[in-house]
C-alpha cells in the first residue's frame, strides 16, 4: 500500500487537504519501469511556500527534462497532518506517485532559511530515514543537501550524505548520472557511490572529513579522511545562463500559494557588495540572462499558465543592465494581455519615473526600499551607499505617480550602531511623511501609510562581517524599544523581528557539528515549522542546547578572531578571506567600495569563471 492510499483515509480531518493530494495540471508522470533514477525534491516548508520556490520550479524540470530520471515533489506536512501520520503510521510521500521516501534512490533538500532545519529533519524521520548519516543501511536512499544554507554546513553535516554546495542545475544531474552508472555496473554501495561522488565539483560528503577542536573550544582543522578527497569544497556556478534550462510549464496548484505568479530570473550574483549581505557574496560572480531569451520564456510561461502577473527577481533588479530593453519587450504584449509587472527588489538610488509607470501600467501597489541603516554614517559601514536624498527622491517619485504606500527594511545590531543611528530610523520615516505632504494635496494620493520593518542583524558566513559577535537579546530590546518611543508619527507603522528568533538563526547560521545532537533532540521532541511563530518554540531550544552541552553565547555573543579556524572554512565560495577582511577594515573606517559595474575590486569570484561582464 502507498502512502497516499493511507493519507487519503485522514484527508478529511486536516485543514487544506489540498496540499497533499497531488495530481495537479503540468506535474510530471513517467513509468517507474522506464526511469533509472528516482529522485524526491523535498522542500522543508509547507505546500504553499514551496510551490512558489523559484529553485525548486527550476530543477523539478531540469532534472525531469532527463529520460531516465523522475523528479518528485515533498512538501512538509502542517502540523495536523504530521500528528495524524504519527498516529497512523503513515511515512512521509511523493505528490506524484504517492511512493514513500525510502523508495527513492535520491533525496534532495532544499534548505532556503536555518529554521528549517528542524523541519527537514521532522520530514526525515517521517519518512521513517534514520536521522544520522551513520545509521544508514544500503536500503536507505541518499540524503541530499543544497540551497543557500549549505555554505556553511556543519550544523546539519551528520544529517546528509552528500551537500551541492553552488548552483545545483548540472551537479544534481551528474550525481544521478553517477548513481545510474554504478548501479549498472553492479559497483554500487553507500560508501563507494559516496567516495565517487566526493570528485564532483561542488560535491561534499561530509562523512569523508574529521573535524579537530582547540582545547577553547574553536575548530582547530578539517582533515579528509583520505587522499584523494578536495580539502576544500569549491562551490559550482552555472557560466552561461542563457543556455541552462528554465521551466517552459508550471505545476498548477490547488491551493493558494504565497506567490501565485510567473517568476523571470534575471540574473544570479550581485554588483553592490553590502557587507552584512551573504547572498550578495555566495552568490558572485554576476551572470546575466539575455532579453531576448527572458522574453521568450515570460511569453510561454504566460501561455502555459494563465498568470497575471510576472516578477522579475534577482538581488537587486534596477541593477540589470538591459532592465529598459527588457521591460519594454514584455511592455509590448502584457498590458494588452492586462498582465502586470512586479519588480520586488528596487534600489533607492535607481528608482526613477520611467521604471515606476512600467510597474505601474497595469496594477497599483505599494512599493519596497532597504535603506537598511538609519544614518548615513552606518550606511557607509555598510556600504549600502544610499543617501536620505535617494529616499526623499524615491519617494516623491512614487507618490507623485498615484503611490501612497511605502515599505522601507532596516536592520538593528550592525556593527558599530548607536541609539543615534536607531533615533535615525524613525528620522527616516519622518522624512517619508514630511515628503508625501510637500506634495500639493490635489496632487498627492489618498490613503498615507509608511511601515518601518526592523529586522535583528546576524552575521552571515562569507560577509565582511561573519567574525563580529552580534547584539545580545537586551541590547537589541533596548533598540527596539528605544524606536518604538521614537516614532511618535501614527501613520508610521513600526514592525520588529523577534530577537529570539534571530538569536537561534545566529546559532545555526555560525555553528558546527557540535549542534548536531541539539538539532536531532529537538526534533525528537516535536519540533517542525520552526520557521513559523506560532510554533517556534525558544525555551525548547534553550533546552536542548542546555541538555547536548551546547552555549549558543559562543555562536552569538561571542565575536570570532581573525585568525580563528571558522565552521565554514572547508567551502570555498569564490570570494577571498583576504577580500572580506579588506571589506571589514573600511567598513570599521567608514569607507565605502563602489559597485562592481564601475570597478572590479578584486573579490575573487572571477576565478570560478562564467559569462559576466563585470569580473576583471
Amino acid at each position: 500500500m502507498t502512502s497516499s492510499q493511507n493519507i487519503s483515509s485522514v484527508l478529511k480531518s486536516v485543514n487544506k487537504p489540498g496540499r497533499y493530494i497531488g495530481g495537479e495540471y503540468n506535474s510530471v508522470i513517467k513509468s517507474k519501469a522506464d526511469v533509472k533514477c528516482r529522485f524526491a525534491f523535498c522542500f522543508p516548508d509547507t505546500y504553499e511556500i514551496g510551490m512558489s520556490n523559484l529553485g525548486v520550479r527550476i530543477l523539478y524540470d531540469v532534472l525531469n527534462k532527463d529520460k531516465d530520471i523522475w523528479c518528485e515533489r515533498v512538501y512538509a506536512p502542517w502540523t495536523d497532518m504530521k500528528e495524524k501520520m504519527e498516529q497512523y503510521s503513515i511515512a512521509l510521500s511523493a505528490m506524484e506517485s504517492g511512493d514513500e521516501l525510502r523508495a527513492f534512490d535520491l533525496v534532495g533538500f532544499s534548505l532556503q532559511y536555518e529554521l528549517c532545519y528542524t523541519t527537514a529533519l521532522a520530514m526525515i524521520k517521517l519518512a521513517g530515514i534514520p536521522l544520522y548519516s551513520k545509521d544508514r543501511g544500503e536500503d536507505i536512499p541518499i540524503i541530499i543537501g543544497g540551497g543557500p544554507c549549505v555554505y556553511n554546513p556543519e550544523p546539519i553535516a551528520d544529517f546528509f550524505d552528500l551537500i551541492n554546495v553552488g548552483e545545483g542545475e548540472e551537479v544534481l544531474l551528474e550525481i544521478s548520472h553517477l548513481y545510474i552508472e554504478m548501479k549498472e555496473k553492479g559497483t554500487y554501495t553507500r560508501e563507494a557511490f559516496l567516495r565517487a561522488a566526493s570528485h564532483i565539483e561542488g560535491v561534499y560528503i561530509p562523512s569523508l572529513y574529521e573535524v579537530f577542536y582547540n582545547a577553547d573550544g574553536t575548530i582547530k582543522e578539517y582533515k579528509p579522511l583520505h587522499e584523494d578527497v578536495p580539502k576544500k569544497i569549491t562551490k559550482r556556478i552555472i557560466a552561461d545562463l542563457d543556455k541552462v534550462s528554465y521551466p517552459e510549464k508550471l505545476v498548477m496548484p490547488y491551493v493558494e500559494t504565497v506567490h501565485d505568479r510567473i517568476v523571470l530570473e534575471v540574473y544570479r550574483g550581485c554588483v553592490r557588495g553590502c557587507r552584512f549581505c551573504q547572498a550578495g557574496m555566495v552568490y558572485r560572480p554576476v551572470r546575466e540572462k539575455s532579453p531576448e531569451v527572458l522574453c521568450r520564456a515570460a511569453k510561454c510561461l504566460y501561455e502555459n499558465s494563465g498568470y497575471d502577473e510576472i516578477s522579475l527577481i534577482s538581488l537587486s533588479i534596477s541593477d540589470y543592465s538591459q532592465l529598459r530593453e527588457l521591460t519594454d519587450g514584455l511592455l509590448s504584449w502584457t498590458d494588452d494581455a492586462r498582465v502586470s509587472l512586479s519588480l520586488p527588489s528596487l534600489r533607492l538610488d535607481s528608482f526613477s519615473e520611467e521604471l515606476m509607470q512600467k510597474i505601474s501600467s497595469v496594477r497599483t501597489g505599494g512599493l519596497t526600499f532597504a535603506p537598511e541603516a538609519g544614518t548615513q554614517r552606518l550606511r557607509d559601514v555598510i556600504n549600502k551607499n544610499v543617501t536620505e536624498d535617494d529616499l526623499r527622491n524615491a519617494v516623491l517619485t512614487a507618490f507623485k505617480g498615484g503611490k501612497s504606500s511605502v515599505k522601507l527594511y532596516f536592520m538593528n545590531g550592525l556593527p558599530t550602531e548607536t541609539l543615534e543611528d536607531v533615533e535615525g530610523i524613525a528620522k527616516l520615516g519622518k522624512t517619508v511623511v514630511d515628503t508625501y505632504f510637500s506634495i500639493p494635496k490635489p496632487e498627492r494620493p489618498r490613503g498615507l501609510g509608511i511601515t518601518l520593518s526592523v529586522a535583528c542583524f546576524i552575521p552571515k558566513p562569507f560577509t565582511p562581517f561573519q567574525w563580529e559577535k552580534q547584539d545580545s537579546m537586551e541590547q537589541l530590546a533596548e533598540k527596539q524599544r528605544h524606536l518604538k518611543e521614537c516614532i511618535t508619527d501614527k501613520r508610521i507603522k513600526y514592525n520588529y523581528h523577534d530577537a529570539k528568533g534571530s538569536r537561534i538563526e545566529a546559532v545555526l547560521a555560525r555553528g558546527d557539528r557540535r549542534l548536531a545532537p541539539a538539532l536531532a533532540l529537538a526534533v525528537n521532541e516535536g519540533a517542525i515549522l520552526d520557521a513559523w511563530d506560532e510554533f517556534f518554540d525558544y525555551e525548547r531550544w534553550l533546552s536542548v542546547f542546555e541538555r547536548t552541552g551546547v552555549d549558543p553565547d559562543f555562536y552569538t555573543t561571542r565575536g570570532f578572531g581573525l585568525d580563528e579556524v571558522l565552521p565554514w572554512d572547508i567551502i570555498d565560495c569564490g570570494v577571498s578571506k583576504q577580500y572580506l577582511l579588506s571589506e571589514r577594515k573600511k567598513a570599521y573606517e567608514g569607507v565605502t567600495t563602489p559597485p562592481c559595474m564601475e570597478h572590479c575590486n578584486g573579490c575573487g569570484a572571477n576565478k570560478l569563471g562564467g559569462k559576466n561582464k563585470w569580473c576583471r
